[in-house]
């Protein structure tokens, strides 16, 4: 974290000191008025936030002592009862194809324009959270919103404007989990998610209603929950906000990503909590499979294979990806695939071809099952996958009502941590910490949506990655190297991570190579994989080497 003078100041409320620095379209944002409206939300909800994160690492603790998650006996009457979620509104009945990215403005424009039914604006995963991205994402979406939003590429000599049609606009902000260090409330830092949400709502709120939702909205998507206690704090903020707006009760509507091992649990408990305010689940597979390992780090016997063997077809997430199915039809709301990452490969056609029929394949797999809709995560894919989608849906808006998938009502606890099979390799240790080291040298230096490998990589193939290297090394995992079985030392690791490096540097290039951050990279992705005890996050780690602290009006540091 670094300090330096400030050019100019915010008007913040008492109690609330910004930290970041002064831009005067960031202080369009950051009124009064919405720092206000933030301060309010954590102040009203932050003892339950902090409730809610000393639950998770209580849970992580039964875990380690030998636990696994499970279905609660105390809420099997909310799994058994007959309820359903508030009816779907009419602008986002259909949502076969939803294309995300970061909230950067040509991003943001390209991804309305794709063609794609929703665009999720991401303030998560494929964003690196320093302050200029995260307020000028508060712009981007503003504008867009307003329909103003235009980006001039000067290298093309073209400017980007919003078709008279354009995709739906969610916004996902970042977890629970995650504070804003730049935005100091009553003294602590202000919780991430509630900045992100409380100032896109608030600046946006009427003409989202009005522009977009057909009188709903605006809609969001909310990551990384583990329990419905969480579900229940956003639906109360939800509540607040919706009163302070004075609009109706029920007008705001979130997604739900299915991203960690212990919500696959707490599918129709999350759902109960938001009945109101729900449009539905999502299966956010990558970071499911980063939560496995994390969650069961303490069990020894549930090492997962090489992470590209770990597909949908693998008996685990099968049941994980049906039973969202079954629970979502049950309950009356969408129930969404998962991310193609898969990224146009220009100058090899065979190459492209392949990927293309991987990708068609996945989505067959996904509609076919009963999922409403699927993420994409560039535009050149929205056409083929939206043909999928099409011909499976027959000419319906979704698959609410039409597929119920019953014979998922008796996946157990042993389905969902079914041991997924496959080898574990050193192609796979190299593949990770390659992938690993490249991606955090990026979001350290603001970028947090990389093309590697011809795939778009965001946190989650990062923190896969990253404990899965420590899952191999805590355990001494055998691993096949071209028909020899090694075990993975630390002697080995630091030879592969050297190796990598060498690797990389000739990937990239010397100059690149040099003016990056790979070297620090490669130090923070070590020191996670070595850790005599696994952290939760590793942007938490990273998080402070983006902060920059300017001081505020009177103050000195």
């Amino acid at each position: 974290m670094t300090t330096s003078k400030l050019a100019g100041y915010y008007d913040a409320p008492e109690g609330v000191d910004v930290r970041g620095r002064y831009d005067e379209e960031f202080a369009k944002i950051l009124t009064r008025d919405a720092l206000e409206f933030v301060a309010r939300l954590q102040r009203q909800f932050r003892r339950q936030i902090r409730h809610a994160m000393e639950s998770r690492r209580e849970a992580q603790r039964r875990y380690d002592a030998g636990g696994l998650p499970g279905f609660d006996p105390a809420t099997r009457f909310i799994r058994e009862s007959d309820w359903v979620c508030a009816p779907v509104p009419p602008p986002i009945a259909n949502r076969m194809v939803e294309i995300t990215g970061p909230v950067e403005r040509k991003m943001v424009i390209n991804a309305l324009n794709s063609g794609a039914k929703v665009f999720m604006a991401d303030f998560e995963d494929a964003l690196s959270p320093n302050w200029e991205n995260l307020m000028k994402g508060q712009v981007n979406l503003r504008d867009a919103v307003n329909g103003t939003i235009s980006f001039e590429d000067r290298e093309r000599k073209r400017v980007y404007k919003l078709n008279e049609t354009t995709a739906k606009l969610f916004v996902r902000p970042r977890g629970w989990h995650l504070k804003e260090g730049h935005i100091l409330i009553d003294g602590e830092p202000a919780v991430g998610c509630l900045v992100d949400f409380g100032l896109f709502f608030f600046h946006n709120c009427a003409a989202y209603r009005a522009n977009q939702g057909q009188g709903f909205g605006p809609f969001f998507y909310l990551p990384k929950m583990e329990h419905s206690r969480e579900a229940r704090i956003w639906n109360n903020v939800f509540n607040r906000a919706e009163e302070s707006a004075s609009i109706p009760a029920g007008s705001i509507r979130a997604t739900v990503l299915i991203e960690t091992l212990p919500a696959a649990f707490q599918m129709n408990e999350i759902l109960y909590e938001l009945r109101s305010h729900s449009a539905g689940l999502n299966c956010g597979r990558w970071d499911y499979i980063f939560s496995y390992v994390k969650t069961l780090r303490a069990h020894p016997d549930r090492l997962l294979p090489d992470r590209v063997s770990v597909g949908m077809w693998q008996s685990m997430m099968r049941s994980y990806s049906h039973l969202l199915i079954f629970t979502c039809h049950r309950r009356g709301v969408h129930a969404l695939g998962g991310m193609a990452a898969q990224i146009p490969i220009r100058g090899d056609p065979a190459a492209h071809a392949k990927a293309i029929e991987a990708v068609r394949s996945d989505k067959l797999r996904e509609v076919r099952a009963g999922h409403d809709g699927t993420w994409a995560a560039h535009p050149g894919l929205i056409g083929e996958i939206g043909t999928v989608f099409e011909e499976g849906l027959a000419g319906r808006e979704n698959l609410i009502g039409v597929v119920r998938r019953e014979d998922a009502a008796g996946i157990c606890e042993e389905d969902l941590l079914e041991r997924p099979r496959g080898r574990r390799t050193i192609e796979g240790l190299r593949l990770n910490t390659r992938v690993g080291i490249q991606y955090m040298a990026a979001w350290l230096t603001g970028t947090g949506s990389v093309p590697l490998y011809n795939l778009m990589e965001d946190a989650a193939t990062a923190e896969i990655s990253r404990v899965q290297n420590w899952q191999w090394i805590r355990y001494k995992a055998l691993l096949d190297a071209e028909g020899v079985e090694l075990a993975l030392m630390p002697e080995l690791f630091a030879r592969v991570v050297e190796e990598e490096m060498g690797r990389i540097e000739r990937e990239v290039g010397m100059e690149k190579f040099r003016r990056g951050m790979f070297k620090e990279a490669c130090s923070i992705f070590v020191r996670q994989c070595m850790a005599a005890e696994l952290d939760d996050f590793l942007t938490l780690d990273a998080y402070n080497q983006i902060v920059i602290h300017h001081s505020s009006a009177g103050s000195s540091l």
